[in-house]
């Protein structure tokens, strides 16, 4: 389990400028923590591993960035919490990887309580939306908060059934842009009695890409994600596969065979998701669950503490690793073991094509070329 310890502000600010690099996500993140355990190590480190990678340069946000940013979030009432610090909620830390940073604004002791995911279609029908406030209510009242995306619809529904006994709505964009646009009031009211929460920089607007890993966090934070009316191919069954990736529980509302809207939920039945028709379903596969603590990922291999004889070794097989990767996804482990090469020097040839941006990272753990 890692230490959880708070940041100073040195540090605060050369984490916020590594994990606001364009090319680096969670995954480059804690492969550089791997081998720089010191954040600013890993700050000055990674223009020479770009480079290496065939990048000509990488930017990095400056200090001045990064001050801006947390004074910025300041200024509205909202703070960082770095993965390592004792605010971070337990769910998330026990991803693998965590995202390195979370700007929340509101009741930062709620991200401490046990939390249920609730999600859904975005044109949910009437029952739909009915159900989905009376739900957020009973497992609000069975002292539970409800997280959901602050999206129309479902979403909206569970916020509002759980506003008075605990809710975060996780957003996609900066936590102070408000989106969709008509939630305005219903934001409000969260950051007042809840937590909003973003992975995202201050003043970022929501792009498509976002909202997968908003999703990731939601099921993250949460024992069990309930998901109500969500067609196939939906967000709403994103959430569901990250939860089963993440060893949480999935529950789904049935439907009607008729109505698209209900062929998502109706599939994770089929597929084991537990059928839901109350809270007391719900609370019953959690109940065992709640107050222990999540599960923690195993500890990674330490890499060497030669980190020069390392790249050597990279150098060595880098073209090897190069022709091993293509368009399409390919794990990772497939990649190490065509190579017949240590995993160490695998790994950092593909952490430096990372940080180069030519690489892009897949569920999985597989990666192509960009």
């Amino acid at each position: 389990m890692t230490m959880r310890r708070a940041l100073r502000e040195d540090e605060r600010r050369a984490w916020v400028r590594l994990a606001r690099t364009d090319t680096i996500g969670p995954v480059t993140f804690a492969s550089l923590l791997a081998r720089y355990p010191d954040v600013r190590e890993a700050l000055d480190a990674a223009p020479r591993l770009a480079r290496r990678g065939g990048a000509k340069d990488l930017r990095i946000p400056s200090e001045a960035e990064a001050i801006a940013e947390i004074d910025g979030l300041a200024r509205i009432g909202g703070r960082l919490i770095a993965a390592i610090e004792p605010e971070f909620p337990a769910g998330l830390a026990a991803l693998e990887p965590p995202p390195p940073l979370i700007s929340v604004i509101g009741h930062i002791p709620t991200l401490k309580r046990e939390m249920v995911g609730i999600v859904g279609a975005r044109n949910a029908s009437a029952l739909g939306i009915k159900f989905a406030t009376r739900l957020a209510t009973d497992l609000g009242n069975a002292g539970l908060v409800v997280v959901s995306g602050l999206a129309r619809g479902i979403d909206h529904a569970a916020h509002t059934g759980s506003l008075e006994t605990g809710t975060v709505a996780v957003v996609a964009g900066g936590i102070d842009v408000v989106y969709p646009p008509e939630h305005a009031a219903l934001y409000n009211a969260i950051k007042a009695r809840g937590a909003i929460v973003s992975e995202m920089p201050l003043g970022m607007a929501p792009l498509s890409r976002h909202f997968p890993r908003r999703n990731r966090l939601i099921s993250g934070m949460a024992r069990g994600v309930v998901v109500i009316e969500a067609a196939e191919r939906s967000g709403s069954l994103i959430t569901a596969n990250y939860a089963l990736e993440q060893g949480r529980e999935v529950f789904a509302v049935p439907g009607s065979p008729l109505d698209p809207r209900a062929k998502g939920a109706n599939r994770l039945i089929r597929e084991g998701a537990a059928l839901t028709e109350s809270a007391e379903d719900v609370l019953a596969a959690l109940r065992p669950m709640l107050g222990g603590s999540f599960q923690e990922p195993e500890a990674s291999t330490p890499f060497p503490a030669d980190l020069g004889g390392l790249e050597s070794e990279a150098d060595h097989v880098r073209q090897l690793v190069e022709e091993k990767m293509g368009p399409a996804p390919v794990e990772i482990d497939e990649i190490i073991r065509q190579c017949a090469a240590p995993s160490a020097a695998v790994l950092t040839v593909i952490l430096e094509l990372e940080l180069a941006g030519r690489v892009q990272r897949h569920p999985g753990n597989r990666v192509s070329w960009r």
